[in-house]
């Protein structure tokens, strides 16, 4: 990993102003927060900052107003809610205050664009820029990249905290490692999987690109999602895993049913026996026996989607099972868990372990990239 400083290399702060990019796209009903996990999240480097006697200037998208002011997306809204959250005054647009609230980045054309002027302008407001929006450090924007070149950088606790976990996981990770990987298809995931055949002792795949790995190796998996122009794709995958030393752990039975609704009629089934009208929602408990016993062996895991379709029972059981057992596990210090992206945060959340993990990164996009082997553009600024 690139060199880069963290709040504990800042110079005196007393009476400078900080740029800090935090990521406070959060989700709303109107103008409630629905979850206040990002807020809650950057405080810690609030807290640093204001001890070490900074101002701070807070740079943050909202939504997606295209380069447009849009009353819609205005970061005023928030600003009482971050006052509560992090028990200090949040100022609006007021040069006044010790901590301010800087209007929608996305309101200039040039964010999205990484223009160096307009980066330029956010840098003459401060003395020192702080990056503690991993989740958006995969976007080469200029709050994100060209600032980074304006002034001194630094790494946030949150930003350090990511890194640290991420690198544990896959840069210079205690071996066995086992990378767990659901979703619905091969063709969103190819680059990741490419990656961690090369970075994992083990790969268990889960949801719906498992049916297209098993229809692979010549079993019919009857009406379950499955991605039959992607056969040759997963084939080449497996060769190329067997080649790098990584073995790849398929489904060996399935739960099945005819409709894919709460406590549908289902079935436990082995992957030849998949009925011509029924579809794969979740794996059987011979796989997920198999796996706990991989997990057992494991020093590192690293889990990016679920194993089966977690939002409606029955076909939750497999991802509650495996992420109880990892965070047991991991409680008990056998292994570092790390986990992230997509939908993952909401099924850790749903088996109720969000807070057993080592680490559960609330990015997506930039969680996922970071597996795929990708360069991440905010990150990479921090060591220039």
């Amino acid at each position: 990993m690139p060199a880069y400083k963290t709040l504990q290399d800042l110079p005196d702060i007393n009476g400078k102003t900080v740029i800090l990019r935090a990521d406070l796209n959060v989700p709303t009903d109107g103008k409630e927060v629905t979850d206040m996990t990002r807020i809650d999240r950057v405080k810690p480097t609030i807290d640093a900052l204001l001890e070490k006697g900074a101002k701070i200037k807070i740079l943050s998208h909202f939504g997606r107003p295209k380069g447009q002011v849009n009353p819609d997306y205005s970061l005023e809204f928030l600003a009482p809610i971050l006052s509560k959250a992090w028990d200090h005054d949040v100022a609006f647009d007021d040069e006044n205050a010790q901590i301010i609230l800087l209007e929608n980045t996305r309101f200039h054309e040039g964010e999205e664009a990484n223009d160096m002027a307009l980066a330029k302008r956010w840098a003459d407001l401060g003395d020192i820029y702080v990056n503690d929006a991993f989740s958006v450090s995969h976007r080469a924007h200029a709050s994100t990249e060209s600032i980074a070149k304006c002034l001194p950088s630094y790494a946030g606790l949150l930003m350090e905290q990511e890194l640290t976990a991420l690198e544990k996981a896959l840069t210079t990770p205690e071996r066995p490692v086992t990378a767990i990987v659901g979703g619905a298809k091969i063709s969103t995931k190819l680059d990741l999987l490419n990656n961690l055949i090369k970075k994992v002792d083990h790969l268990i795949l889960g949801g719906g690109m498992a049916n297209t790995f098993v229809a692979a190796k010549g079993y019919d998996v009857g009406a379950s999602l499955c991605e039959n122009d992607m056969l040759d794709t997963a084939r080449d995958i497996m060769d190329n895993a067997d080649k790098n030393g990584c073995l790849i752990v398929l489904p060996t039975d399935f739960i099945v049913a005819k409709e894919f609704k709460a406590h549908a009629q289902s079935l436990n089934v082995l992957i030849e026996e998949v009925p011509a009208d029924y579809m794969a929602l979740d794996v059987g408990p011979k796989t997920i026996m198999r796996i706990e016993d991989i997990i057992q062996k494991s020093k590192t895991i690293v889990w990016n989607g679920p194993m089966g379709a977690f939002e409606i029972a029955p076909f939750d059981n497999a991802t509650i099972e495996i992420a109880e057992y990892v965070a047991n596990f991991t409680r008990l210090g056998d292994i570092v868990s790390v986990a992230g992206g997509g939908d993952t945060v909401s099924a850790m959340a749903h088996a109720g372990v969000k807070d057993d993990l080592s680490y559960l990164s609330s990015a997506g996009g930039a969680f996922l990239e970071w597996l795929e082997g990708k360069t991440l553009p905010g990150v990479a600024a921090l060591s220039s």
